[in-house]
């Protein structure tokens, strides 16, 4: 055991020493009023959100923002009204629009929102953002401030996530940790790093980098398509992702279960639907988050020592995203068995590629592409 005890411990003064700074809380943006008031689309694709959707849509009608502003939602084949919700807000500023024809090679939220961003005509920036997202009325004026200031091409922001059943108490805090891990906001906010990301809740994009990338349709076919689209973005341009205080998501996930299902529509896709890569990230995330424990517990000597101390560098790295989202720092030793649960998760969703069910979202089943 002496090995990977060594290994892991090398693994996590890597991470903690020259990892983009992945554990840190930040960054957040400054409240502030923008220099400047471009205008903005604001475009919201929906599928079945009736629940969450009139308080979204108000949320981000009732914006202090002084530029000229408007909603368009694009109803992706809802068959729970949510159209019907939208138009009776009865607001001139909000303009209901349907999704149509999904072409082959697109995905379904893509189609979306190419539709609403072509309905955007000649505004000068773009915010696209979930049908389930809530927004504080200065958080339009704060991205427009942040994009404007730093002459950025697309501003976007991971918004705070729903925190309240157990389900989400235990797991959701290390999912916001594992994207900050694998993609640290240092990094994506550093031009000369090749890092790049985004939070599909909150993406501020200029219409001119839209058209220097070729329009939503570079990435037509993306099922992770915030990250593709920072990708494309991050070629000859610049971006900034942080942590949102300003917006929320309402959507819950109150069950164990429901949990499992977000990891695996997706995590397969992540690994490029590699066997190899699967086995690669398996062995790696054991040597990061299952040694450590084992070692402190069943090893002797060395691999003891090694051990713990990795044990106690991840236990430590965890506790500002808990500190973030107003957890107990109790959570964090238990990190490797959390850790062990999205391991596991994301071998489900290889064997559900390999059975034939893909990408699953509403009704729609991928198949591992555009369908």
């Amino acid at each position: 055991m002496i090995a990977p005890a060594v290994l892991s411990l090398l693994i996590w003064i890597y991470l903690l020493t020259a990892h983009g700074r992945f554990w840190q809380s930040g960054p957040v943006l400054p409240l502030r009023v923008p220099a400047t008031t471009p205008v903005v689309a604001i475009v919201v694709p929906a599928r079945d959100e009736a629940p969450v959707i009139g308080d979204s849509l108000r949320s981000l009608l009732a914006q202090d923002y002084t530029g000229l502003f408007r909603v368009i939602l694009v109803d992706d084949g809802s068959t729970d009204g949510t159209a019907a919700i939208a138009r009776g807000l009865n607001d001139p500023r909000l303009r209901v629009v349907t999704a149509g024809h999904r072409p082959a090679g697109w995905s379904g939220k893509l189609w979306a929102v190419n539709r609403g961003v072509a309905e955007a005509g000649s505004a000068d920036m773009v915010l696209l953002t979930d049908a389930d997202i809530v927004h504080e009325p200065a958080h339009l004026r704060v991205l427009v401030a942040q994009i404007e200031q730093h002459d950025l091409d697309m501003v976007s922001e991971m918004v705070e996530l729903a925190c309240d059943s157990w389900a989400e108490r235990a797991f959701v805090p290390a999912f916001v940790f594992f994207f900050h891990l694998l993609y640290p906001f240092d990094r994506v906010n550093d031009g000369l790093k090749g890092t790049a990301a985004a939070a599909g809740g909150t993406i501020l994009i200029r219409q001119r980098a839209l058209r220097r990338i070729g329009g939503v349709e570079s990435v037509r076919g993306a099922l992770i398509d915030d990250v593709a689209l920072a990708a494309a973005v991050k070629k000859g341009g610049r971006i900034w992702l942080g942590h949102a205080t300003l917006a929320r998501s309402v959507r819950p996930y109150p069950a164990v279960a429901d949990i499992w299902r977000m990891i695996t529509r997706t995590a397969y896709v992540q690994l490029r639907y590699s066997p190899l890569l699967l086995v690669a990230t398996t062995v790696g995330m054991a040597l990061t988050w299952l040694v450590p424990p084992t070692a402190s517990l069943f090893g002797h000597g060395l691999a003891q020592y090694c051990g713990l101390a990795a044990w106690i560098m991840l236990t430590l790295s965890y506790v500002p995203t808990l500190l973030r989202f107003r957890r107990s720092v109790l959570w964090a030793p238990f990190l490797p068995l959390i850790a062990s649960f999205y391991v596991a998760a994301t071998i489900g969703s290889a064997v559900n590629h390999h059975r034939g069910h893909g990408v699953a979202w509403k009704g729609r089943d991928y198949q591992g592409k555009a369908a």
